[in-house]
C-alpha cells in the first residue's frame, strides 16, 4: 500500500481549484514596491488636501456682502434688507430697506449707505456697522455661533443706537402705510442680548423705542405726542430654567401729548399678544375723533385695538 497515496488529503489552496490559499495580488507584490507605491500617492493626497483647504479658506475670505444681506432678509422675514450690496461680508455696504415682508409692495429706505466690517473677537465675530443718517457713531454687535444656538449681543448697553423718521415705518405696511407718520424714531438697548435656539429668538435685557413728536395724515392735530415702547425680557421664575427668555413683556406709555396711548402685552416664543388702548386728552377730543375711529374699536372715549 503506497502512504503517499492514502495519507495525504487535499487542503485549501492545493491546485485543486480552491482560491483560499491562492496567493493574491498584493502577496505576489515585493515588500519594497508597496512601499514605493505608497510614498507616491502620499504627495498627491496633500496636493487635494491644500488645493480643498485654500478653496475653502478663498471662499469664506471672498464672500460676497450678499451673503450678508441675504442672511439678514431671512432672520427679519424680509422686513429688513440690505440692497445694492457691494464688497464682501468682512467689509462691505449697501443701501437699508423697510419691507412689508415677502410678497409685500410697500418699501422704505434709508437715506445714505449702509457700511460694515466683520472681524473675529475670542470666539465669536464683531460687527462694526455705520451708517451718517441714522446711527449713534458706530452699531457694535457680538455674534457667538454655537452648536445649534446663534447669539447676537449689543456692546453699545445703555446708549442710543439709532434715531430715524418715523415715516420710515410705512414700509413695513398696515396699519404704518395708513398712518403715514411723522416725527423721529429713537432707539436704545440695556444689557441687549438675542439668542436662536430649538428655532425661537429668546431675549435677555432690554430694548425701548422713543417715538417722538409723531404727527399723522389722518388727524390734523400735530404733534400727536411722543411715547416710549419697551421690549423687557422677563425674570425667569423660581427654579425655572428651560423658558428663560422665551417670554418678553411689552409695554407702551404715553410721555407726553394730546393723545393718550397705554399698552401692555407678551411675546411668546414670537407670538405677540398686546391690548392698546387710546384716548384723547380733556379738550382734544373733537379734534381726535377721527383718528381713534382708525386705531381701534370704540368703547365710549376709548378706542381698543387687541393683537392675539
Amino acid at each position: 500500500m503506497n502512504p503517499l497515496r492514502f495519507g495525504r488529503s487535499k487542503r485549501p489552496g492545493d491546485a485543486t481549484g480552491s482560491s483560499l490559499g491562492a496567493p493574491s495580488h498584493w502577496q505576489d507584490l515585493p515588500t519594497e514596491d508597496l512601499g514605493q507605491r505608497a510614498r507616491q500617492s502620499l504627495p498627491r493626497r496633500w496636493s487635494v488636501a491644500g488645493a480643498l483647504l485654500g478653496a475653502g479658506i478663498a471662499l469664506v475670505a471672498f464672500a460676497p456682502a450678499s451673503w450678508l444681506a441675504r442672511g439678514l432678509a431671512t432672520a427679519s422675514n424680509e422686513h429688513v434688507l440690505i440692497t445694492d450690496s457691494r464688497g464682501s461680508i468682512w467689509n462691505g455696504s449697501g443701501v437699508l430697506v423697510l419691507s412689508g415682508g415677502a410678497g409685500s409692495r410697500d418699501a422704505a429706505i434709508l437715506p445714505g449707505r449702509l457700511s460694515w466690517t466683520l472681524g473675529f473677537k475670542g470666539l465669536g465675530l464683531a460687527l462694526n456697522a455705520r451708517q451718517d443718517c441714522c446711527l449713534n457713531g458706530q452699531l457694535q454687535l457680538l455674534l457667538r455661533p454655537g452648536w445649534g444656538r446663534f447669539e447676537l449681543a449689543v456692546a453699545n448697553s445703555g446708549e442710543w443706537l439709532a434715531r430715524l423718521p418715523a415715516g420710515l415705518l410705512s414700509g413695513l405696511g398696515t396699519p404704518w402705510n395708513t398712518l403715514q407718520l411723522g416725527g423721529s424714531l429713537r432707539l436704545s438697548a440695556r444689557d441687549l442680548r438675542l439668542e436662536w435656539l430649538g428655532g425661537q429668538w429668546r431675549q435677555f435685557g432690554q430694548l425701548d423705542l422713543d417715538l417722538l413728536n409723531l404727527s399723522s395724515r389722518v388727524s390734523t392735530l400735530a404733534p400727536l405726542g411722543s411715547y416710549r415702547f419697551s421690549l423687557l425680557a422677563m425674570p425667569a421664575s423660581p427654579g425655572q430654567t428651560g423658558d428663560v427668555g422665551n417670554v418678553s413683556q411689552m409695554n407702551l406709555s404715553t410721555l407726553e401729548g394730546a393723545l393718550m396711548l397705554n399698552g401692555q402685552g407678551t411675546l411668546t416664543a414670537g407670538k405677540p399678544r398686546f391690548t392698546l388702548e387710546a384716548s384723547a386728552a380733556p379738550g382734544r377730543e373733537a379734534a381726535l375723533n377721527n383718528l381713534l375711529n382708525i386705531i381701534g374699536r370704540r368703547q365710549g372715549a376709548r378706542s381698543v385695538f387687541s393683537i392675539g
